[in-house]
């Protein structure tokens, strides 16, 4: 029985899944969106959210905090400068899951991770190349 064991395994040991979502919070910040698994996309949401939460805290800890997690040190300047501000009047829901269909070869079903003003800033970059 599985009593009082939260998340899901995904086929992988302890430390591989830790990495995984090291690297995947990590890409998401820095591209602002990723295609992945809709299960893995569930599992990201929290820690993606709880990063953004230690953003907008602001504090040199929040941020010695989220270099222990996040790999690069690029990716948390952008995330406690740029990304900060993007949320700094919502409380939460700072993610958004899309299901995309199923992949080809195994039948998984896809999913779109995505900060939630993603599609906004979209728009205008292509309104600027327009100009």
């Amino acid at each position: 029985m599985r009593h009082k064991h939260s998340g899901r395994r995904l086929g992988r040991t302890g430390a591989h899944r830790t990495a995984m979502f090291r690297n995947m919070v990590t890409s998401l910040f820095e591209h602002e969106r990723i295609v992945t698994t809709h299960e893995k996309a569930k599992e990201l949401r929290p820690i993606a959210e709880k990063m953004i939460t230690l953003a907008k805290r602001g504090d040199m800890h929040a941020r010695r905090q989220a270099l222990s997690y996040i790999r690069s040190k690029d990716v948390v300047h952008k995330l406690f400068s740029s990304i900060k501000d993007q949320f700094a009047d919502r409380n939460g829901g700072y993610t958004r899951i899309l299901q995309t269909g199923v992949r080809r070869g195994d039948a998984a079903s896809m999913a779109i991770i995505e900060l939630v003003g993603y599609q906004e800033q979209v728009a205008a970059v292509k309104e600027a190349k327009d100009n």
